[in-house]
Protein backbone atom coordinates (compact mmCIF):
# COMPACT_ATOMS: atom_id res chain seq x y z
CA UNK A 1 0.00 0.00 0.00
CA UNK A 2 1.85 2.90 -1.37
CA UNK A 3 -0.98 5.59 -1.40
CA UNK A 4 -1.02 8.58 1.46
CA UNK A 5 -4.47 8.64 3.58
CA UNK A 6 -5.12 11.27 6.10
CA UNK A 7 -6.94 11.16 9.25
CA UNK A 8 -8.90 13.44 11.67
CA UNK A 9 -8.74 13.65 15.40
CA UNK A 10 -12.11 14.01 17.29
CA UNK A 11 -12.43 16.22 20.21
CA UNK A 12 -11.67 13.82 22.37
CA UNK A 13 -8.45 12.93 20.94
CA UNK A 14 -9.50 9.84 19.04
CA UNK A 15 -7.77 9.05 15.41
CA UNK A 16 -10.42 7.77 12.66
CA UNK A 17 -8.22 5.42 10.62
CA UNK A 18 -8.78 5.60 7.20
CA UNK A 19 -11.50 2.75 6.10
CA UNK A 20 -8.77 1.54 3.39
CA UNK A 21 -6.04 0.91 5.85
CA UNK A 22 -8.47 -0.35 8.29
CA UNK A 23 -9.60 -3.64 5.70
CA UNK A 24 -6.28 -4.03 4.31
CA UNK A 25 -5.05 -4.97 7.89
CA UNK A 26 -8.18 -6.58 9.14
CA UNK A 27 -8.44 -3.73 11.90
CA UNK A 28 -12.62 -4.09 13.29
CA UNK A 29 -14.46 -2.62 16.09
CA UNK A 30 -12.16 -3.72 19.61
CA UNK A 31 -8.98 -4.18 17.41
CA UNK A 32 -5.74 -2.71 19.97
CA UNK A 33 -2.97 -0.95 17.88
CA UNK A 34 0.27 0.40 19.44
CA UNK A 35 1.29 3.93 19.36
CA UNK A 36 5.35 4.53 18.81
CA UNK A 37 6.86 8.44 18.74
CA UNK A 38 9.34 8.46 16.56
CA UNK A 39 11.21 11.91 15.23
CA UNK A 40 8.36 13.94 15.54
CA UNK A 41 6.15 11.26 13.48
CA UNK A 42 3.46 8.69 15.01
CA UNK A 43 3.45 4.73 14.18
CA UNK A 44 0.66 2.40 14.50
CA UNK A 45 0.99 -0.90 14.64
CA UNK A 46 -1.83 -3.42 14.45
CA UNK A 47 -1.11 -6.07 17.93
CA UNK A 48 -1.48 -9.43 17.40
CA UNK A 49 -4.85 -11.24 18.69
CA UNK A 50 -5.25 -14.56 20.19
CA UNK A 51 -6.58 -15.86 17.06
CA UNK A 52 -3.08 -14.22 15.50
CA UNK A 53 -0.72 -16.25 17.97
CA UNK A 54 -3.36 -19.34 17.46
CA UNK A 55 -2.65 -19.46 14.00
CA UNK A 56 0.90 -19.01 14.11
CA UNK A 57 1.11 -21.62 16.88
CA UNK A 58 -0.36 -23.99 14.95
CA UNK A 59 1.75 -23.94 12.04
CA UNK A 60 4.66 -24.95 14.58
CA UNK A 61 6.02 -28.38 13.74
CA UNK A 62 5.06 -31.39 16.54
CA UNK A 63 7.44 -33.42 17.30
CA UNK A 64 7.35 -35.95 20.14
CA UNK A 65 10.70 -36.82 21.75
CA UNK A 66 11.25 -39.06 23.92
CA UNK A 67 14.25 -38.27 26.82
CA UNK A 68 15.87 -41.66 28.86
CA UNK A 69 16.52 -41.48 32.51
CA UNK A 70 20.15 -40.28 31.48
CA UNK A 71 18.80 -37.08 29.47
CA UNK A 72 19.19 -38.97 26.05
CA UNK A 73 17.20 -39.02 22.81
CA UNK A 74 17.29 -40.16 19.58
CA UNK A 75 18.53 -37.59 16.93
CA UNK A 76 16.53 -39.75 13.62
CA UNK A 77 13.65 -40.05 16.25
CA UNK A 78 13.62 -36.45 17.14
CA UNK A 79 15.39 -34.11 14.33
CA UNK A 80 13.66 -31.24 14.54
CA UNK A 81 14.45 -31.34 18.41
CA UNK A 82 18.07 -32.45 17.70
CA UNK A 83 18.26 -29.38 15.22
CA UNK A 84 17.15 -27.26 17.95
CA UNK A 85 18.96 -28.50 20.33
CA UNK A 86 22.60 -28.32 18.17
CA UNK A 87 21.25 -24.90 16.21
CA UNK A 88 19.56 -23.00 18.77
Amino acid sequence: MDNLYTGKVSQKGQLVIPAAIRKVLGLEKGAKVSFELKNDEIVVKKLPTALDWANLISELPEEKVEIDKDGNYDPKESPNFHDWMVNG
